[in-house]
């Protein structure tokens, strides 16, 4: 394939996730991070072949990180990643608690703190979570009106502790981004204008724009809002600085961007208008991965395999060529100005 040379100044990556959560990503009992024959972490292994083959260079990369993993997987990870000259972002991820229940506040304010002691650390700049309410939680429903209200403030109030806690605001994190789901994975804040409430809340405490509405496009297309709804919401967080990252994921069937419907390169156009794009991440799933049989069994329509003959590392690197072409057109619209 033809090499890409990305003509904007933005962060082009990918979220490794189509190597699976189990097996890949996920930590064992021992806090032990899955590795191949040769001891070397299928995560780092996977974003060096990915840099070896991609047709446009990799400078990002988005990764997990569990509460109770080993700090030398740990450390292996993220050193493993910057050894690649990749620049590694930190997903924190967190279970067994509700970010909207008060009585679960200290539970997940713990684990909150944890990754953001972990980021600093390790001197990661952008951390990310999608800490604003449990995954996938058996009998939720959707809150409305008070009840809506009433979430959104103790995810303000969650949050913005757990900044405090771990005193992020004068360390090496320069934001947190705040990721919305669609619905069944989540119930209650499934679109971008909800997700935006907590955000500017916790910056208005806060007082300064520290947190950001991470656009997910399959997120996005999956969340009943239309394109021009979206458009009009991210321009609107924009203009507050409360955006800069993007991922590039097809809706429902998060597999091969080509079945997204037109979300990616629409929503695209939309964020490097705003003049506050930054970073921009593929990414993939893979449809056989066991920790998503459950939303398999809600929506079949995630479990559809669209790799059409190919392994999820071409798909990937098909999906970074696509993306970095847009971005290189943007550029020549006059969209994105030259990096």
């Amino acid at each position: 394939m033809t090499r890409i040379t990305l003509k904007a100044d933005l962060e082009l990556g990918v979220v490794p996730t189509h190597i699976c959560f189990v097996g890949g990503l996920v930590p064992d009992d021992q806090g032990r991070l899955p590795r191949g024959s040769d001891g070397r972490l299928l995560s780092v292994a996977e974003l060096d072949h990915l840099k070896r083959t991609a047709p446009v260079d990799i400078t990002a990369a988005q990764v997990p990180q569990f509460p109770g993993v080993s700090d030398q997987d740990t450390q292996d990870l993220f050193g493993g990643i910057q050894d690649l000259g990749i620049r590694p972002h930190m997903i924190m991820m967190i279970a067994g608690g509700n970010p909207m229940d008060p009585a679960d506040e200290d539970t997940v304010c713990e684990m909150l703190v944890s990754g953001l002691t972990a980021a600093q650390k390790l001197g990661v700049a952008h951390v990310s979570s999608t800490s604003i309410e449990e995954w996938m939680k058996p009998g939720a429903r959707t809150l409305t009106g008070d009840e809506f209200e009433a979430a959104v403030q103790q995810n303000v109030r969650l949050h913005t502790r757990a900044v405090r806690e771990a005193d992020a605001l004068n360390g090496c994190i320069r934001a947190w981004h705040i990721e919305f789901l669609r619905g069944v994975e989540f119930q209650t804040f499934t679109d971008v204008g909800k997700a935006w409430q907590i955000v500017r809340r916790a910056n208005e405490q806060l007082g300064t724009p520290f947190f950001r509405v991470l656009v997910d496009a399959a997120h996005c297309g999956d969340s009943g809002l239309s394109m021009e709804e979206n458009a009009r919401i991210i321009e609107e967080i924009a203009a507050a600085d409360g955006f800069s990252m993007f991922h590039a994921s097809a809706k429902t069937t998060r597999g091969c961007l080509s079945t997204d419907d037109g979300w990616v390169g629409n929503l695209l156009t939309v964020c490097a208008g705003t003049g506050k794009l930054e970073t921009v991440f593929v990414e993939l799933f893979h449809h056989q991965d066991p920790a998503l049989e459950g939303l398999r069994q809600a929506d079949p329509r995630h479990g559809i395999d669209t790799t059409d003959g190919r392994t999820y590392s071409e798909a990937v690197c098909d999906g970074l060529a696509d993306v970095a072409r847009r971005i290189n057109n943007l550029v020549a619209r006059g969209i994105l100005p030259a990096g």
